[in-house]
């Protein structure tokens, strides 16, 4: 495997991060990318959406060259450009190998309801606070949240409500903390695959199905090899826009403007239709087949219960007590 040197040099050769225009002292090509979504999904349309805001706005003197899913690597692979400037602007899930603090995004049952994350999310939101200063640690400027909705668990053959009927089953989750113990503590075995790897680890059998997505994934990728989708809500999911510091600097104050208004626009535009977009695809997998299982609230707040004891003490070893306080002053009140 090349080393991530060489990856910043091979991918410098060919494409370049910061690339002279030729017209223009700041003329400029800026790399954008995502780790997850195609051409055509969602993400990638905010990636369309978000390129051409930039350009309009800096009326062409920079140009923006987009990377879909997969194009540039796996997940951790190219948040490693990210954070070395081999990549200028992302729309990530991000992984939490730089700073384990990046994990509060994946913090289980912090909010039940869609009106409460967006809420902490918003500009001024707690959360969005607390994530502000860990990316400006990480040399990474932080824009702001990409709303996906709550999660849950795909599975074919059978489903669980329960830690009982979960224990049955083998999950894919993906390798990040602490998505993994968050679906132990739900009660499945789990098992930690890439995300390019997934579909022939269902189709194989190498496990019965894939946690920690929204039903958007599931559908759009497994929808033939899946038989059930169940919103556990263990986490609210959202993709974070953001840029490499060294390279908002390399921009004139007029053009970081653009940048970053563009991606307010891009997250406000999605704060509105995400939830819509979300209810759309359950009614697509029904459509396709898949059954949708929505636990009741008191089953929710069971689960909640029983994952906030297992894995919020993982969390304050992770994040820092710090962090995780005001995770317990803030997030849902479960009544126990």
């Amino acid at each position: 495997m090349f080393s991530r040197l060489m990856k910043g040099v091979a991918l410098l050769a060919l494409t370049g991060v910061v690339a002279l225009a030729g017209t223009g002292a700041h003329a400029m090509t800026l790399k954008m990318a995502t780790d997850s979504g195609a051409k055509g999904s969602p993400a990638g349309d905010a990636l369309d959406r978000w390129a051409a805001l930039i350009e309009q706005g800096t009326d062409g003197a920079v140009d923006v060259e987009i990377f879909y899913q997969n194009e540039l690597g796996g997940q951790q692979e190219v948040f490693d450009l990210f954070v070395a400037n081999d990549v200028s602007l992302m729309l990530n899930w991000p992984m939490t190998s730089y700073d384990r603090r990046i994990s509060i995004l994946y913090t289980p049952y912090m909010v039940l309801s869609w009106d409460e994350a967006l809420e902490a999310y918003k500009p001024g939101g707690w959360i969005n606070v607390m994530l502000d200063g860990i990316y400006a640690d990480l040399g990474l400027k932080f824009f702001g949240a990409w709303p996906e909705g709550f999660n849950g668990i795909a599975t074919k053959g059978a489903y669980a409500t329960n830690v009982e009927q979960a224990s049955k089953m083998k999950i894919r989750v993906p390798p990040v903390f602490p998505l993994a113990e968050t679906v132990q503590a739900l009660g499945y075995q789990t098992a930690t695959i890439d995300w390019g790897e997934v579909f022939t680890a269902i189709q194989t059998g190498v496990v019965d199905g894939d946690g920690a997505n929204v039903i958007y994934w599931d559908y759009e990728y497994f929808r033939d090899t899946l038989d059930y989708y169940t919103r556990t809500k263990q986490q609210f999911l959202t993709g974070i826009l953001s840029m490499n510091s060294t390279a908002f600097e390399a921009l004139t104050p007029a053009q970081q403007k653009v940048v970053q208004d563009a991606a307010v626009t891009v997250m406000e535009e999605h704060f509105q239709a995400a939830r819509a977009l979300d209810l759309s695809y359950v009614e697509k997998a029904e459509a396709a087949g898949m059954t949708y299982v929505e636990p009741n609230d008191a089953q929710i707040r069971a689960l909640a219960s029983a994952v906030r004891a297992q894995v919020w003490p993982l969390m304050d070893e992770a994040v820092g007590k710090e962090i995780m306080d005001q995770v317990r002053a803030n997030a849902t009140q479960l009544g126990d």
